[in-house]
């Protein structure tokens, strides 16, 4: 992990908001974007170090906003080290950020998952040689985390139908009541995904949107009454749009038809291949536009381990082929990465700019942290990416340092 304070980028092909440059140069002084010369003026020298950049495109890092695991680590059960190595495989990925996403369970299960997220939260918010001063940690360190910066958390459920309960385990879903506490984490970041439709459902949304939840709309059979409550209460976003919910049927047109006529309404999908057909895929670029698209990958703890068989959210989950299934035959999750993702729809002929928006800028948006990072601006984080022409990641950096970088 590099700790220099100042970085230089050379000879970069750049995805900026407008569009792309080619022989850029981005100087990184700290954390941050200082400079970005779309022409060579920054002499050679300039910066405690130098990356040539020649032959690969820089993108704004990836933020993946509903992950629950890779690397065999499940996202209810790790410790901060566990969760660290998840953040370490992200960045070999292009991954930045993220939001390490929960399953329904029980609330003993919930506390001590948010206990190793803060954990992990202070120490990679730690600056270079300070070491940790929470009493209670199993680990001191004298240098911040290498690997992609968790955000937050993402909650999906447990307020969602058991009809469209997907791969999530309905014993943990809840209805809602006034009466009723809702977690109580620290993190800056706080997402949930629910079903409108409950008990209880839009006075929750209200009550998530008062405390300055991100509410999304998910694993729903919401009619467009309901569905126009939601937004009205604050809920302007669907997760993994068209998987876990009603489909779209010509009488009854359902989250599907709701979510494609509302221009104010973002979706996320998984741009896997096997959630959505490429087809439609292309169709939803088409219809909602890359502006209001975000990418994820639902990834669950066996991603990045192969094919086989892994006891995950207590059942046997099976990948083969790279597609995943619970014992009831249902789709559970995937097992691809952002990275994966970008290049399926860079295949079906999303531009990089657009392509920038659906893997950094949309959901920094989403999550309220676009001032500070998910573009390549002078000012910002400098949270980037550099992938070769057949879309593998050669470097990473994250808040100045590198994270990752391919062969070192």
């Amino acid at each position: 992990m590099n700790t220099n304070s100042e970085m230089l980028l050379r000879n970069a092909r750049v995805v900026l908001p407008d569009g792309v440059a080619e022989g850029v140069s981005v100087l990184i002084q700290r954390e941050r974007i200082a400079s970005i010369a779309l022409t060579p003026q920054v002499e050679t020298g300039a910066a405690e170090t130098e990356q040539d950049l020649r032959g690969l495109t820089l993108f704004p890092g990836f933020i993946d906003i509903h992950i629950h695991g890779a690397v065999g680590v499940d996202t209810m059960e790790a410790t901060s080290d566990d969760l660290n190595r998840v953040s370490e495989f992200l960045a070999s990925q292009g991954v930045t950020a993220w939001l390490p996403t929960f399953v329904p369970a029980a609330a003993e299960n919930y506390q001590s998952a948010v206990r190793a997220i803060e954990q992990l939260m202070q120490e990679q918010s730690l600056p270079v040689n300070e070491e940790l001063t929470n009493p209670t940690s199993q680990l001191e360190r004298s240098q911040p985390q290498a690997g992609a910066r968790v955000l937050g958390v993402h909650y999906e459920g447990p307020f969602v139908n058991t009809a469209q309960c997907g791969a999530l385990r309905s014993a943990y879903f809840r209805s809602f009541s006034s009466t009723l506490a809702l977690p109580k984490d620290k993190t800056s970041v706080r997402m949930m995904t629910l079903a409108p439709e409950i008990e209880g459902g839009l006075g929750l949304v209200q009550e998530l949107n008062k405390r300055g939840w991100v509410v999304s709309i998910g694993h729903t059979r919401a009619n467009t009454d309901v569905l126009d409550g939601a937004f009205k209460a604050g809920a302007h976003h669907m997760t993994h749009f068209m998987n876990a919910m009603a489909p779209l049927h010509h009488r009854s047109p359902g989250p599907v038809g709701w979510g494609l006529s509302r221009d104010e309404v973002t979706c996320d999908v998984i741009a896997d291949g096997v959630h959505l057909d490429p087809a439609v895929l292309k169709l939803l670029v088409k219809l909602k536009t890359s502006g209001r698209l975000i990418l994820i990958s639902d990834a669950i703890a066996a991603a990045g381990r192969g094919d086989g068989e892994y006891k995950i959210w207590g059942e046997t989950i099976a990948v083969e082929n790279g597609h995943t299934r619970n014992e009831r035959g249902s789709i559970a999750g995937s097992v691809i990465t952002m990275l994966e993702a970008a290049r399926l729809m860079r295949s079906l002929g999303v531009e990089e700019t657009d392509l920038a928006l659906m893997t950094a800028t949309n959901p920094a948006r989403l999550l309220g942290v676009d001032g500070d990072c998910g573009s390549i601006e002078a000012g910002k984080r400098a949270d980037l990416t550099a992938l070769d022409d057949a879309g593998n990641v050669r470097l990473t950096i994250i808040g100045g340092r590198v994270a990752y970088q391919r062969g070192a």
